[in-house]
């Protein structure tokens, strides 16, 4: 009878002791409701003030979600690839990462086609240059979450002094040469000492490409076409704005800073892109506006932009997916993008209202409106990471006089073995 008591008391109190440590294993919770609490590594970096807005982005995300903190580490652009490379190699990959194209890490990158109920459904909230950023074969590794167009601003002063009126809506769009006669015109009319400051950057020299009707890879994405009449026609278009000195050599065959130009007031106009809106607001002392792009054969831009993506090594993919499909929503996205000046990548988020220089974003969202997705296919192609470095060096060739235009692009086709 001892020994049957003895056994009950054991058993009693081997339940008790489970039972506490069960509710002690609860209060710890960070919510009260046993979820453990999770710590979500992101690897951020910044153009401007958006790290900033995320971070307030992802406070509310953590009021809403108590048991989700965030450990942003900010890291400079140039050591981005770098440090998140560095981490997956060795077995310690972040969370989340913003980063601005996927190629380099896409093997390392989490697919979130299974936290979807309608892939194509999702996808079809997203405007259409957006899409190839993130969609690699039947995956979506990532989320595209703002974008970038390239456009033309210009120095209100000095076109008044010219008399030359920029074009008003996309009914009065320059074609090629009536763009040379108004650059020619401001010149000649004006205190600019330069027409036209032009990004030296492969891609914003892409986008003659693309208004001529050309493309730098084939439609199937497998041959380079870089050499075809309409892209060489761009580089012979390129070539005579810098031979009647409309754009100052300084700037492809000297590395002179074209914001700087623009800035200064040295340069009537500026071909970039929307990411130089905020600091030209801040920094530029005269009045400046954003205008219509010229057209050749087509209108088009070139989109660039920004994804945030989750890791396969990731502890917590379905914290990392509902995060990021959170971050997508057309309520957050607008958020991000607004307060960021940002152009969004999702079609309901066109048309926002911006607090600084609202009309002049709608400028370079009506330029995204006209581009195919093209251009995005081009950029996204895995080969031209080693294609860009070569547009750049023969386009500079053209302008300093070695080489013509169709030699410099006939050779840079030779020169290029792809991995398709």
């Amino acid at each position: 009878m001892k020994n049957k008591i003895y056994l009950l008391s054991m058993v009693l109190g081997l339940f008790i002791l489970l039972s506490a440590c069960s509710d002690n294993s609860d209060s710890t919770s960070s919510d009260g409701e046993g979820e453990d609490e999770v710590t979500l590594d992101v690897i951020w970096f910044s153009d401007g003030n958006e790290g900033e807005v995320f971070k307030e982005i992802t406070d509310k995300y953590t009021e809403e979600n108590p048991n989700i903190k965030f450990n942003i580490i900010d890291t400079p652009y140039d050591d981005l690839m770098t440090r998140i490379r560095t981490r997956v190699s060795g077995g310690d990959a972040p969370d989340l990462a913003r980063i601005s194209g996927v190629n380099h890490v896409q093997e390392a990158l989490l697919d979130l086609s299974p936290y979807l109920e309608d892939k194509q459904a999702f996808l079809d909230e997203f405007v259409d240059v957006a899409i190839p950023t993130v969609e690699r074969g039947d995956k979506i590794i990532g989320i595209p979450t703002d974008v970038t167009a390239h456009g033309l601003f210009y120095n209100k002063e000095h076109f008044e002094q010219a008399g030359v009126e920029v074009p008003q809506s996309t009914e009065d769009v320059w074609n090629w040469e009536e763009f040379k006669q108004a650059l020619t015109q401001v010149k000649e009319n004006s205190d600019a000492r330069f027409a036209l400051a032009y990004d030296l950057s492969p891609s914003r020299y892409s986008t003659l490409i693309y208004q001529n009707g050309g493309s730098i890879f084939s439609d199937d994405q497998q041959s380079l076409v870089i050499n075809n009449s309409e892209s060489v026609e761009a580089l012979e278009y390129f070539k005579d704005l810098h031979d009647q000195e409309l754009i100052p050599s300084s700037i492809w065959l000297g590395g002179e800073n074209p914001n700087s130009l623009f800035r200064s007031g040295q340069a009537a106009m500026h071909f970039s892109g929307n990411w130089n809106i905020q600091s030209y607001e801040e920094n530029a002392d005269f009045e400046w506006g954003v205008t219509y792009m010229p057209e050749g054969s087509q209108r088009s831009s070139v989109a660039g932009g920004k994804q945030i993506v989750g890791f396969n090594d990731s502890e917590h993919k379905d914290a990392v997916a509902d995060f990021l499909l959170y971050f997508s929503s057309q309520e957050v996205n607008a958020e991000f993008v607004k307060e960021s000046s940002f152009l969004s990548t999702r079609a309901d988020n066109a048309e926002l209202d911006y607090e600084v220089r609202s009309e002049e974003m709608k400028v370079f969202a009506d330029e995204l409106a006209v581009t195919s997705e093209l251009p995005t296919l081009d950029w996204e192609n895995p080969n031209m990471p080693s294609v860009e470095t070569l547009i750049t060096e023969n386009v500079q060739k053209v302008l300093s006089g070695d080489i013509e235009p169709q030699e410099a692009m006939d050779e840079l086709v030779d020169n290029v073995e792809l991995e398709n």
